[in-house]
C-alpha cells in the first residue's frame, strides 16, 4: 500500500528546524564511524545520541501537540532525507505520541519498516510503535498473522517483536505460534528476533518460555534457543 505525506503546518515548522538544528551539529567524523558500524545503511551527520535528543527537545520547544496528521507528515518526511538521524527523530517522535495513533497509522508503520530498513530503526517501531498500535486495537492482530508470513524479513521480524514490552498482556498463542511458524528461517536477524522475544516474555512466565523451548528444541536454531534461554 502506497502511503503519501499529508499537509501539516506543524510538520513544515519542525522540519525546518530540525534541519537547520542537526546540520549545525555534524561532525564528519564521527558520522563516518557510525556509518561503517551499521554496514553503510545510510548517511549520517554524526551526533551521537545524547546530543541529538537534547537536540530534538530544543526542536519542538513551544510547538503544540502534534495530531496523527502531523506525525506522518514529519515520519515521512524524515525518512525522505538521507541522513539517519532524520530518522531516528521521526521513531522517537512516534514512540512518545503514539497513543495518539490510530489503527490507520499501520500502513505508514509498515512503510518505514520496509524503507531503507536496518535494525536500528526496524526494532523501535516493532516494540514502540506497532507494538502500541496492536495493544490499542487487537484487531490489528490479524494483521500481524499476515505480516510474520512476509518475505520481506524486517516485516516478519516486526511481527516477532511487537508484543516486546506486551508483558503479562502478551498474547502467547500467538508469541510461540510466530516463532515455530518462523523457525526454519535462514536469516540471522529473524532467528536472533525469536530468540529475543522468547527471553523477553521469560521475565513474565518463565515457564512457559522453558516449556516452550524444550518442546521446540528440534525446530529452533541453536542462536535462538541461546537467546531464549540467557537469563533462565
Amino acid at each position: 500500500m502506497s502511503v503519501t505525506v499529508p499537509h501539516s503546518d506543524l510538520a513544515d515548522t519542525v522540519m525546518e528546524r530540525l534541519t537547520a538544528t542537526y546540520a549545525a551539529a555534524a561532525d564528519p567524523p564521527r558520522a563516518a564511524q557510525t556509518q561503517a558500524y551499521l554496514k553503510n545503511v545510510a548517511p549520517f551527520l554524526g551526533v551521537p545520541a545524547p546530543q541529538r535528543r537534547q537536540l530534538s527537545r530544543t526542536v519542538v520547544a513551544g510547538l503544540p501537540r502534534p495530531d496523527e496528521a502531523d506525525c506522518t507528515a514529519i515520519a515521512l518526511r524524515c525518512w525522505q532525507l538521507p541522513e539517519r538521524e532524520y530518522a531516528y527523530f521521526a521513531v522517537d517522535l512516534l514512540r512518545r505520541h503514539v497513543k495518539l495513533l490510530s489503527s490507520g497509522f499501520l500502513p505508514v508503520a509498515r512503510h518505514l519498516v520496509t524503507t531503507v530498513s536496518w535494525w536500528d530503526t526496524v526494532d523501535a517501531l516493532a516494540a514502540h510503535v506497532v507494538g502500541g498500535l496492536v495493544a490499542a486495537d487487537p484487531e490489528l492482530r490479524a494483521e500481524m498473522d499476515v505480516w510474520i508470513e512476509d518475505e520481506d524479513l524486517w516485516v516478519a521480524r516486526t511481527a516477532l517483536l511487537h508484543q516486546l514490552r506486551h508483558k503479562d498482556t502478551t498474547d502467547t498463542e500467538r508469541l510461540f505460534g510466530y516463532c515455530v511458524r518462523q523457525s526454519g528461517h535462514p536469516d540471522f536477524f529473524i532467528r536472533k528476533a525469536i530468540g529475543w522475544c522468547l527471553r523477553e516474555y521469560a521475565k513474565t512466565d518463565p515457564t512457559a518460555v522453558r516449556d516452550f523451548v524444550e518442546r521446540e528444541r528440534g525446530r529452533l536454531a541453536p542462536l535462538s534457543v541461546r537467546e531464549a534461554l540467557k537469563n533462565l
